[in-house]
């Protein structure tokens, strides 16, 4: 038995990374999964070795309302309910403010913070009609604190922050529950490209309390906690999975 057999889950950019590893826990803890994406051949690529039993894969912009709409209307047809949504979907740009374009800047908040707001709209009726369920927002380290040259990055994980706990109170009493995740160094592609552009790779690894980056798979672990009833007094929260980065000063990470 899985802690999530029975469930139908949609999440946001699964084509890689973390995306991708929650897409595989999640399936691997019972749940059936749709998850999206921009890069097709990618997240086709994932779905054809998932078998399309317990998975589907569809183009997903985040940014389109009616990409969400075509998504959940998806999920229903495939699978007859929703219960669970992960906004992992986003993208990451580092400048300095002095040097960042406005549209780069906009960019960000739109991907990042936008389409996590326009996917929490999107499966409050299912959700309702299915008797509740639980939203995950993928926040970061970087919505508790700021690093130089992050400054869209962090300002859309804040806004993660503030609008889970926003929809944890108009959505109890529908049963539905929201909670934000904050990674700190995952062992990403992304990540190790940021770290890398900023610093010795070396150095900032010895930063880290616990001395190493995350697998992805520690942060799917905690997802399907928030996802399945385990958590069922869980709402409104910030669960942080960091290695220690903010127990202290020293080197930040984005998650």
């Amino acid at each position: 038995m899985g802690r999530l057999d029975g469930t139908v889950a949609l999440i946001t950019g699964g084509a890689r990374g973390m995306g991708k590893s929650h897409v595989r826990h999640l399936l691997a803890e019972g749940a059936r999964v749709v998850f999206g994406d921009v890069r097709d051949d990618q997240g086709r690529y994932v779905a054809a070795g998932l078998g399309e039993q317990s998975c589907r894969y569809t183009h997903h912009d985040v940014t389109s309302e009616d990409d969400w709409a075509a998504a959940v209307a998806l999920t229903l047809e495939a699978f007859g309910r929703l219960d669970g949504l992960v906004n992992k979907a986003g993208i990451l740009t580092f400048a300095p403010i002095a040097e960042m374009p406005l549209a780069d800047f906009r960019r960000l908040l739109e991907v990042n913070e936008v389409g996590c707001w326009l996917g929490m709209k999107a499966v409050i009726d299912p959700m309702t009609r299915a008797g509740g369920g639980s939203i995950v927002n993928i926040s970061s380290i970087e919505g508790f604190t700021g690093a130089a040259g992050l400054s869209a990055y962090s300002a859309s994980k804040f806004a993660i922050r503030g609008m889970t706990k926003v929809a944890a109170q108009e959505l109890a009493r529908s049963g539905i529950r929201v909670n934000s995740v904050h990674p700190g160094g995952v062992l990403t592609r992304m990540i190790v490209e940021s770290a890398g552009a900023r610093r010795d790779g070396e150095a900032f690894i010895k930063s880290m309390p616990l001395g190493r980056f995350a697998e992805p798979v520690e942060i799917s672990r905690l997802v399907a906690y928030l996802a399945c009833g385990e958590s069922s007094y869980s709402t409104g929260s910030e669960f942080v999975a960091d290695g220690g980065l903010l127990a202290g000063p020293g080197c930040r990470a984005t998650g």
